[in-house]
């Protein structure tokens, strides 16, 4: 059965199907009207205060009084600075529970009260409800769907028609954002106390979905492609139809035994560049950490509970071993497990180290010394210990009374999480790390796949557990594309030249007998490399390349050096060439010459200025020069290009390029600039790996010149059938909204590659038509009062090329649209010269009017939406003449705009007006009653209602009575009014039912009006 077009919303596209689905999941329904007993009566309060208290009855017996209150307060009054430290309050409570005093036997004492109860799902009620009002300090949210757990919120779901296109996205992560409050502009234009135990946000369409977590900006919400523990097949089966993105990610994401594994084991709230940020798993993230659980709660030998899970570089792997630890440390019948985390370099080490300890995870130690992890691991259960794998080689040579053979421990419940574990764990190392652990079950969690010659690693760990793709990680999101280039192919030391005749270029400034001492004593690849007048001509490449592709848009550059010889030589040119800044970070030994030491920094030195890389604007650091350090493991999202001059290979240069892989805001893709002549030979680079395994690795820019000569043919073919220099023509031509966001599509996929191309001459051919399409795109923004789609998208060569097009243009004052209120308006709509652009002109001012403005009076504008819909629908059914269309709309418009004059005609106030309505609304019901209320909002000639306008006076003087300063945010005030309202509509006749609904209605009026 088909959906009819007339309900083509997102009530019937994507709101019910969501709340169907949630039934199916065991979800049960309760209207939202219905939970306002539950909630004190108070609209401000989102936690349905009665629900959670027998909850806490039911899973603490013995909680009454006020260490039930207290513990009710904990998450329905949390005191904190901001919504993200009240949010992590409210988790700490919820997951760990709270602790009260309680007297037992005469005694007081300490116990803790739980909230959930995480082991039996069916203690526990799981309910949902839709268009659930929640007051803030000024307006009155209504989110489209709430999700509860024993009476406290833990999801919302905002829905958006899918006729939208991809502006359904924007449209439902800004309110999602609005609702927060999350930046200064939504400042008292939500309700942040319903966030305070949130832990999943949705958007969703019906067709497509997003989720991510409270402080989560819009751009960063992601999709969730599973629905494990089901198969997508048993999901069609549990459904009965095929399912949708949306039923995906409902539910992968909230099922009720996933919601509740989510919200306890795999959130955290780590600190970010001064400020706490919160993170939520993604789908691989759950998939891999259950799945390894299965296999340790399942395998019938020992030696089967481990494996490998391969996500790629940028895909989270170290949360996917903070998450894996913790369901480790909850599994009771592991009795308290030791849980070792084994890298094989130190800065590595600390990198994880430091992970685990900014998120919280209990107690994990690193251990100093061979001394020290021996210590540890002969302690006894509970603990967590972070290594590098080398401090197990003279671990195991100790021999002590209680150990034989080397064995540190031979418990059982020991789990090794070993990192980058395709490197130096299956050699000689893991051989004793493997003698010291002989019952342990091991995890090999590796960024790059396990190469085809390898057989070590798969003996050594098991079967893979779970794998996420180079090629996946692109398609989600999570990662951004690589190119390479190759540039100065005349000074790379590999690849098409041989050494002698680049010794000869680089040389040539000396005599023949000079070249031939030299050749004799240095003329080794890494001597050639640091020639300085090599380093010198890709320094001044580097300069220009940065400057025209890569610094205009704000991002960072990563200099990568074979030797540290010639790292300091690249520093020392750089600053000779007055570069933009840089900074060098590398190791150092006691033996290094002075020319070395100069560069050495402390520890805190260093970590300001990797710091500084990170978070400062260009103009402080621009590049970080490296060799030894910083290739694996260093996270810098700013990071848009790596000058590679260094004979990288296999998993050692996946893992590098893989520094720019990192999706940072107008960033769309990493380059890799190669000096050394690595990509000269990629298939032998990196043949050691099956071709599908590092699929979309990289890519040659050169690859990108077709694609925008493709591109650009699909964009301009928008516009094949109109005169390009007729802009008007060109505007209606994206006037279907699905016409228009493919549009922006093909427009900012054109745009993201001209941009990447440029400044290189070939691209100029196309920069002509890119900014006549930028002014096109630009104008019917305008036109069709559309407040997501600008030039942000693009990159900022590309915008700054567009914007001095538009701005040098006799058009520019089509860019903006012009209100109808502004005495330009009819001057700018009698310039069009067609009739069919004034018509759209009208039509879509009107309509952005009315969207804004419409909870103001929700009755009156709906009536005006539906006389415009009206002219529409007779105007594309060949109804009505363009004349006619132009004369209704006119007419619509002057109505819009007298609204202050039928008003005043009426005898009532803007505050009265829309209450006058409402009473019509509810009073008058039935196709008589609508057709009145149409008739009163449209007509400056409808006859007064003398019995409604008075009640709608009498409530106006109520509430202007009553309305004291920030009324808004006091209960007593607010049901006082209500108080007063409901007798008024009784006495006017209103039943039981209708009297609590209007009054509700009502009140928010004055919240609007009167606040």
């Amino acid at each position: 059965m088909t959906t009819p077009t007339a309900v083509w919303n997102e009530l019937h596209l994507a709101e019910e199907p969501a709340v169907d689905l949630l039934q199916k999941l065991t979800y049960t329904y309760v209207p939202a009207e219905e939970l306002l007993p539950d909630r004190g009566g108070s609209e401000r309060q989102p936690v349905l205060v009665s629900r959670l208290e027998r909850a806490l009855r039911r899973l603490n017996p013995w909680l009454s009084g006020d260490a039930l209150r207290r513990a009710v307060r904990a998450v329905t009054h949390v005191e904190a600075a901001n919504l993200m430290e009240a949010n992590e309050k409210a988790y700490v409570a919820l997951t760990y529970g709270v602790a009260v005093e309680v007297e037992e036997n005469g005694r007081r004492m300490s116990r803790t009260a739980r909230y959930f109860d995480f082991d039996d799902l069916s203690n526990n009620e799981f309910l949902v409800t839709r268009q659930y009002r929640v007051a803030g300090a000024r307006k009155v949210i209504k989110p489209d769907i709430v999700v509860f757990v024993n009476g406290v919120p833990l999801a919302i779901i905002e829905c958006k028609p899918p006729t939208l296109g991809e502006e359904w996205r924007f449209e439902a992560t800004d309110q999602l954002e609005r609702y927060q409050e999350l930046e200064e502009k939504w400042h008292q234009q939500g309700a942040p106390q319903l966030f305070y135990t949130v832990q999943v946000l949705i958007g969703a369409c019906g067709q497509a979905a997003c989720y991510g977590t409270v402080g989560t900006p819009g751009r960063s919400h992601l999709e969730w492609k599973t629905s494990y523990p089901l198969s997508e097949a048993e999901l069609e089966e549990e459904l009965g139809r095929k399912p949708t993105p949306q039923d995906v990610l409902l539910a992968g994401l909230l099922r009720p035994a996933n919601l509740l594994d989510l919200t306890r084991n795999l959130v955290v709230f780590e600190p970010e560049a001064g400020r706490v940020v919160k993170k939520i798993a993604r789908y691989q993230q759950y998939r891999a950490v259950n799945q390894a659980i299965e296999r340790v709660k399942t395998a019938t030998k020992p030696k089967d509970r481990g494996g490998i899970v391969w996500h790629t570089q940028g895909s989270g792997k170290s949360l996917t071993m903070l998450w894996l630890a913790v369901k480790l440390r909850r599994l009771t019948e592991l009795e308290n497990p030791v849980i070792i985390v084994v890298t094989d370099r130190r800065d590595l080490d600390r990198q994880i180290s430091g992970t685990f300890q900014r998120c919280g995870f209990p107690n994990p130690i690193q251990a100093r010394s061979v001394r020290h992890l021996r210590q540890l691991l002969t302690t006894g259960p509970g603990q967590t210990v972070m290594t590098t794998v080398q401090k197990f080689q003279d671990a195991t040579a100790y021999e002590g009374p209680r150990r034989l053979d080397g064995v540190l421990t031979d418990a059982a419940n020991v789990f090794v999480m070993v990192d980058e574990a395709h490197r130096t764990q299956y050699k000689n190392l893991a051989a004793n790390m493997r003698r010291a652990l002989p019952n342990a079950c091991f995890f090999g969690f590796t960024g790059t796949p396990i190469d085809k010659r390898d057989r070590s690693t798969p003996r050594t760990f098991g079967s893979y557990i779970d794998t996420y793709s180079i090629q996946q990680a692109v398609d989600d999101g999570a990662t951004v594309p690589i190119f390479y280039e190759s540039r100065l192919p005349e000074l790379h030391v590999i690849g098409g030249e041989t050494l002698d005749s680049l010794f000869e270029r680089i040389f040539a400034d000396h005599a023949p007998q000079e070249r031939e001492a030299i050749k004799r004593r240095y003329a080794t690849e890494l001597a050639i490399a640091g020639a300085p007048r090599r380093i010198e001509m890709i320094c001044l490449d580097i300069i220009k390349h940065y400057d025209e592709h890569i610094r205009p848009n704000g991002f960072k550059a990563q200099i990568v050096a074979a030797t540290r010889d010639i790292a300091v030589t690249y520093k020392e040119t750089l600053d000779r060439l007055n570069a933009p800044p840089s900074a060098l970070i590398m190791s150092f030994t006691n033996d290094d010459p002075e020319r070395i030491t100069r560069w050495q920094w402390t520890r805190d030195r260093q970590k300001e200025l990797i710091d500084s890389f990170k978070q400062d604007p260009v103009d402080k650091l621009a590049f970080i020069i490296i060799c030894d350090m910083l290739l694996t493991g260093f996270d810098a999202p700013i990071e848009q290009v790596m000058y590679l001059d260094a004979p990288l290979r296999e998993h050692t240069l996946l893992q590098a390029i893989a520094r720019v892989n990192r999706p940072h805001e107008g960033k769309t893709y990493g380059l890799v600039v190669d000096y050394w002549g690595i990509s000269d030979d990629l298939q032998d680079a990196l043949g050691i790996f099956n071709a599908e395994d590092i699929q979309g690795a990289l890519t040659p820019v050169d690859d990108q010149l077709p694609r925008v000569e493709v591109l650009h043919r699909r964009a301009m073919r928008f516009f094949d059938r109109v005169y390009r220099n007729d802009l008007d023509a060109c505007v209606l031509t994206l006037e279907p909204q699905d016409r228009r966001e493919e549009f922006d599509g093909v427009f900012l996929a054109f745009a993201r590659a001209i941009d990447m191309l440029l400044p290189d001459p070939r691209a100029l051919a196309y920069v002509r038509d890119l900014q006549w399409m930028g002014k096109v795109r630009m104008a019917a923004r305008a036109r069709f009062r559309e407040e997501h789609f600008d030039l942000k998208h693009c990159g900022e060569k590309v915008k700054a090329l567009i914007s001095e097009y538009i701005g040098a243009d006799e058009v520019k004052r089509l860019l903006e649209p012009v209100s109808i209120f502004s005495k330009r308006f009819d001057d700018e709509v009698q310039r069009l010269t067609r009739p069919e652009a004034k018509a759209s002109e009208m039509e879509h001012a009107i309509r952005y009017q009315i969207k804004v403005r419409y909870e103001e009076n929700p009755v009156l504008y709906q009536s005006l939406r539906e006389r415009l819909e009206q002219i529409i629908a007779d105007r594309k059914a060949r109804r009505v003449s363009q004349a006619e269309e132009l004369r209704q709309l006119a007419a619509l418009l002057a109505d819009l705009r007298g609204l202050g004059s039928l008003i005043q005609q009426l005898g009532l106030t803007e505050t009265s007006f829309p209450i006058y309505e409402i009473i019509l609304k509810r009073r008058d019901t039935g196709k008589e009653g609508t057709r009145k209320v149409a008739e009163a909002a449209a007509s400056y000639h409808a006859e007064v209602d003398e019995p409604a306008k008075a009640v709608a006076t009498e409530i106006e003087n109520d509430m202007r009575s009553l309305a004291v300063i920030d009324w808004t945010m006091k209960e007593d005030v607010q049901r006082e009014m209500r108080r007063h309202i409901k007798r008024r509509l009784r006495a006017a006749g209103f039943g039981v039912d209708e009297t609590e609904a209007t009054a509700t209605e009502i009140l928010d009026v004055g919240r609007r009006a009167l606040g």
